[in-house]
């Protein structure tokens, strides 16, 4: 069982934060690593890297978008109710050092998992630039943590509410045009992440991104999360999430992510159903 602590709703409601008490995993867990989570006996596994950890609380936090049957379960647990199940950390942690000039792409819960990376690369002596990118503003997350977590902070908005109106592959290419980048570290949907990795790739900078394919056990032993990375393939589980953007085949796994859309949507409409009686 694992407690939730602290819950908080964040863009209108879409997308949830939860503190859970995990003391052992917030010992730890590292940057760039996930959980997976279960809601009840009878739930879907959910994989969720951590937002952030606090080792003397002895918590960690998880922030999801309600996106389907599951994350929607996930919803409905308050403060003071546990996940049936806890696993974690698992995945291999972001490798931190001091690189140099490093900028750091998120877009919509993308950017829940880049902020202990950020926060980690700035500790480390990295001069950090961070580009957030979500559809309107009052859809942005974490907006004052990521400020922190980074030395200068470019906020993009497809409507223009807020900072650059346009997409952040706008302002990454003006970083990369004004400045000499040494890493790149880009996490969110996957259409983003690609065209990030297109661009750093004609400049021939380090693109790291973090990846969600479909996953059950989280070990490797399933292989329902392998991607193409170059010549080989990999599992996101095991030997990831994060991979070099220049190598990932963003196309198979959008495909592979898309297999289940039509069964997802039946699950929803029969949960929502089932909520209504």
């Amino acid at each position: 069982m694992a407690k939730i602590v602290n819950r908080e709703e964040m863009a209108q409601g879409t997308i949830i934060l939860n503190e859970i008490q995990a003391e052992r995993i917030s010992q730890k867990a590292k940057p760039g690593q996930f959980v997976i989570l279960q809601a009840d006996e009878t739930g879907e596994r959910i994989p969720l890297t951590m937002a952030d950890t606090n080792p003397e609380k002895g918590t960690i936090t998880i922030i999801y978008m309600v996106v389907g049957k599951s994350t929607a379960r996930f919803k409905e647990l308050q403060v003071g109710d546990d996940y049936y199940a806890l696993i974690g950390p698992l995945g291999k942690p972001t490798h931190i050092e001091n690189f140099g000039k490093v900028v750091c792409v998120g877009g919509g819960t993308g950017i829940a998992v880049l902020h202990p990376i950020a926060r980690a690369l700035k500790q480390a002596g990295n001069d950090v630039t961070t580009i957030l990118g979500s559809r309107s503003y009052d859809l942005l997350i974490m907006e004052e943590k990521m400020k922190a977590a980074s030395n200068t902070l470019h906020i993009c908005t497809d409507d223009g509410s807020k900072g650059h109106h346009g997409f952040v592959t706008d302002v990454l290419k003006k970083c990369l045009e004004n400045d000499k980048i040494d890493l790149v570290v880009a996490i969110g949907p996957i259409p983003m992440m690609k065209f990030c990795s297109l661009i750093t790739k004609e400049k021939n900078v380090k693109t790291f991104v973090s990846l969600n394919p479909i996953m059950v056990d989280g070990t490797g032993m399933c292989g329902c999360c392998r991607v193409s990375v170059g010549t080989d393939t990999k599992f996101a589980c095991v030997d990831g999430p994060e991979f070099d953007g220049h190598k990932v085949d963003f196309d198979e796994l959008a495909k592979r992510l898309a297999s289940y859309v039509e069964v997802e949507k039946q699950s929803m409409e029969a949960f929502k159903k089932s909520r209504q009686q």
